[in-house]
């Protein structure tokens, strides 16, 4: 199998099973946005938005440390799985014990003084997905793609099942009989907490369907070369933080520095995170491309086509999300019904989060020099640039422009990483990629939006034909252009 075909493959088994299961999972949003006040979706975007953080610490970068240190050769004793996944064990029972500790203290500094249950739980849900990080890798690194998949599904299934159960059943029966058995497991105090409570059920069965991979913890901690995994992940830690600090900050400081009151800041952050979920499509691709890319540009780092592939490789990815791009944004009168009236005042930050994911994607492919030539440490300076960049945006614009600050700052964020990703691949990791039509095809795609917005909709007699006529317009554009290339793949 060409080997195009063969990370196109991967990337469409990741990319079905995260586009079903996160589909399933992108249902819950209109479910949350119609049976919650934007403010009460404001206080679930806080907490994912820590949790980002969270993730990122509780791993310590081992997850791309396993991939870099893993035994290829004797995978049924693999110690580099195993000195992983102990490490990150112990970490996340610490954190644990920690946090239930001082729960009381955080649950009131965070202003959910009457609601410690929150921190608590989704505690549990943090720990339970770090663990189960590693094990995830090994089946990423073993070409298991399916399990992987199989596990995803069932977890965000299993979520979204129990989400419907307790926001639209237990509701509903327990107002016709509160006396019920219902009222043994459902109390409507917890009300938004019941989404906590679904993800950590969910979690919990993950884990356990991934208990065949926690043998791996027979086969010890070899010290050595986890003095070897620390130096190198580390770094990895800080580009993570930095990444989290890129996605995730915004909806963190937007309560705290938006010009309001509190419950109005907590409902704009619900309006801007609402819509922020209608760049799932792109987001998807990202992390479906992510899952199989990370261990492909590893193992096929050693091939003396290495760098033309890797060329190859961007310049159709930059094709899909531009695609993507213009599926959402001119079809967007269809997608603003995934969220409730209340939240639609901001479907203006949709066309600018896109952008700011395809450069998140464009900068995860390029971010392949610092990776392949062990220069994590400069990889990591460059996040914590973009990190800086992020916040002084955030700070800076927020208050002047609203959430509508915070797109812009995170797509001029992933732009910048972009570029300054790319002049320094030049000098360490020189890879040919075709730039001026990478470029070529941002421009059309930004350009047949913004044509989309000046004609009148009194134009077309449907509207959506209009928007179908753009969107054919770039792919006969691509087509023509990259015919030969893809016909010579699928025959190779």
């Amino acid at each position: 199998m060409g080997i195009l075909r063969k990370l196109a493959s991967q990337t469409a088994i990741y990319g079905i099973s995260s586009i079903f299961g996160r589909f399933l999972n992108y249902l819950l949003v209109p479910l949350y946005t119609y049976q919650f006040s934007a403010a009460e979706y404001g206080v679930v975007s806080e907490f994912y938005a820590y949790a980002g953080f969270f993730s990122v610490l509780l791993l310590f970068g081992f997850e791309t440390g396993y991939f870099r240190f893993r035994d290829k050769e004797h995978q049924g004793r693999d110690v580099a799985y195993s000195t992983a996944l102990i490490f990150v064990v112990l970490v996340n029972l610490a954190f644990f014990l920690f946090i239930f500790l001082i729960n009381q203290r955080l649950s009131a500094a965070l202003h959910y003084a009457n609601h410690p249950e929150y921190v608590l739980c989704f505690t549990l849900i943090l720990t339970l997905d770090a663990v189960a990080s590693i094990p995830f890798a090994r089946l990423r690194a073993e070409d298991k793609a399916f399990r992987f998949a199989g596990i995803k599904v069932t977890e965000i299934g299993i979520t979204v099942l129990l989400s419907l159960f307790f926001i639209i059943y237990c509701p509903r029966l327990y107002g016709e009989n509160p006396q019920s058995w219902i009222s043994r497991i459902y109390d409507p105090a917890i009300g938004i907490g019941y989404i906590f409570i679904a993800n950590l059920i969910a979690s919990i069965f993950k884990f356990l369907l991934l208990t065949p991979q926690l043998a791996g913890l027979a086969w010890g901690f070899d010290r050595a070369l986890f003095g070897k995994m620390i130096r190198y992940s580390l770094p990895m830690v800080v580009i993570g933080f930095a990444g989290i600090i890129n996605e995730m900050l915004d909806r963190a400081l937007l309560k705290y520095l938006l010009p309001y009151d509190l419950k109005t800041n907590m409902k704009m952050l619900g309006i801007y995170s609402a819509c922020y979920k209608l760049s799932i499509l792109m987001s998807l691709f990202i992390q479906a491309f992510r899952y199989a890319a990370e261990p492909f540009f590893f193992s096929y780092a050693g091939n003396s086509d290495a760098r033309s592939v890797y060329a190859k490789v961007l310049k159709f990815f930059v094709i899909f999300c531009v695609f993507i791009f213009l599926l959402v944004t001119l079809f967007i009168d269809f997608f603003k019904y995934f969220v409730g009236e209340e939240f639609r005042s901001g479907l203006e930050v949709v066309p600018i989060l896109l952008l700011a994911n395809l450069f998140l994607g464009i900068y995860v492919n390029l971010s392949i020099w610092y990776k392949l030539t062990d220069r994590t440490l400069m990889g990591a300076f460059v996040s914590l640039a973009g990190a800086a960049l992020t916040i002084v945006l955030n700070v800076w614009w927020i208050p002047v422009f609203g959430y509508v600050g915070s797109a812009w700052a995170t797509l001029v964020c992933y732009a910048g990483m972009a570029i300054v990703s790319y002049l320094l691949g030049r000098r360490y990791y020189p890879v040919a990629y075709d730039v001026k039509r990478v470029t070529a095809y941002i421009i059309l795609g930004v350009g047949l939006y913004v044509a989309r917005e000046q004609i009148p909709s009194s134009a077309y007699w449907q509207p959506w034909l209009l928007s179908a006529e753009l969107i054919s317009i770039y792919i006969l554009v691509t087509v023509l252009f990259e015919y030969r290339q893809i016909a010579a793949k699928i025959r190779y």
